[in-house]
């Protein structure tokens, strides 16, 4: 009788998805690229991102997955961009177990694809698109809920799922005007920079107020959001921490981190 292998544990990551000209980037996508060839291969990946608020707790498509161009103004070729990636219909049912409770309802919403916070990394990371993929949404932009649910996703880790948190590290694009790189922008990462390496969580949580320039760097928190996510799936690993992508881009502070 042959055994069944057991999969190997996947880290858990937070990355700053740019946009969609980040595919014409001369650095960007080679970074995404390297950085993925250093990953176990997932079974699936389980993708949450700052362009998907959605309450109750969402599940996207586990079919076919279609693609979501939540973008305007951009040259047409932009919205030729596919991404034909399986579905994941056993992670999504393994995913309501595992947040659906008194109180904590997941809906079902099998026509939603995944927008260009999903699949703009992924194109880069995952080309072939031969990795199933299944989105989720963001109920509430509270860190402390964001990061509970992502303890309740941990032991997918387990199973071989990529749990990816997907945003910006600094979003204020109404304050990028000047050109260069904002004060604010490179304040806020490098102090980001130091609260991760030193795993203070509760400076984290409360960004707002214990991070310089926090409200210019995150006017509206959505895109530092699931980096709570990431965290709470990381659980006893959040003394690990590694910048694997850091710089700028537009003058948006890019730093992506991993766990495990």
């Amino acid at each position: 009788m042959t055994a069944t292998p057991v999969a190997e544990r996947m880290p858990a990551i937070y990355l700053s998805h740019g946009a969609p000209p980040l595919a014409d980037d001369p650095l960007w996508p080679g970074q995404l690229a390297a950085w993925s060839a250093g990953l176990p291969r997932p079974k699936a990946v389980l993708m949450v991102s700052a362009h998907w608020e959605e309450a109750p707790l969402a599940l996207g498509a586990t079919e076919t997955v279609p693609l979501v161009y939540d973008f305007w103004g951009f040259p047409e070729h932009y919205y030729r961009v596919r991404y034909a990636a399986p579905g994941a219909p056993e992670l999504a049912e393994t995913v309501r177990k595992m947040l659906r409770g008194p109180g904590s309802p997941v809906q079902d919403i099998p026509d939603r694809g995944l927008d260009h916070g999903a699949y703009v990394p992924l194109v880069e990371m995952f080309p072939a698109a031969d990795i199933p993929v299944l989105q989720i949404s963001m109920p509430t932009l509270d860190p402390r809920r964001l990061m509970e649910i992502g303890r309740k996703l941990a032991p997918l880790r387990d199973e071989g799922v990529l749990i990816v948190g997907s945003g910006f590290f600094t979003h204020n694009l109404a304050a990028l005007r000047q050109g260069g790189i904002p004060g604010w922008s490179a304040e806020f990462d490098d102090w980001g920079n130091r609260a991760l390496a030193a795993a203070d969580v509760d400076a984290l949580l409360d960004f707002e107020h214990t991070s310089p320039a926090g409200r210019l760097a995150h006017p509206r928190t959505e895109h530092f959001a699931p980096l709570f996510v990431t965290l709470g799936a990381a659980q006893d690993e959040l003394d690990g921490a590694r910048s694997v992508i850091d710089g700028f881009w537009m003058g948006l502070a890019k730093r992506s981190v991993q766990y495990g």
